[in-house]
């Protein structure tokens, strides 16, 4: 089964190792027919503590690192360079 692999916005770099990413994802309302935007917060592994708040970056899921991240950054989507 193939990882899920998702853009967002560093929106917090407080803890080691980590990065919390804001995900939108744009759906239309089933009644509405509108498009409406919603945004979930991840926390993603990042080893080098790389990334700050502001960047736009890729991540992927993995195997659970601790309660709450199983996620990982692969590559910072501003450049496209391999983190």
């Amino acid at each position: 089964m193939p990882r899920r692999v998702m853009q967002g916005k560093v929106v917090s770099d407080a803890p080691d190792k980590t990065v919390v990413v804001l995900v939108e994802r744009r759906i239309m309302h089933p009644i509405y027919k509108k498009i409406i935007r919603k945004s979930k917060k991840y926390h993603a592994h990042d080893e080098a503590n790389a990334h700050k708040t502001g960047d736009i970056v890729r991540i992927r899921e993995c195997r659970p690192i601790s309660k709450k991240k199983c996620w990982e950054v692969v590559t910072d989507a501003g450049n496209g360079e391999a983190a």
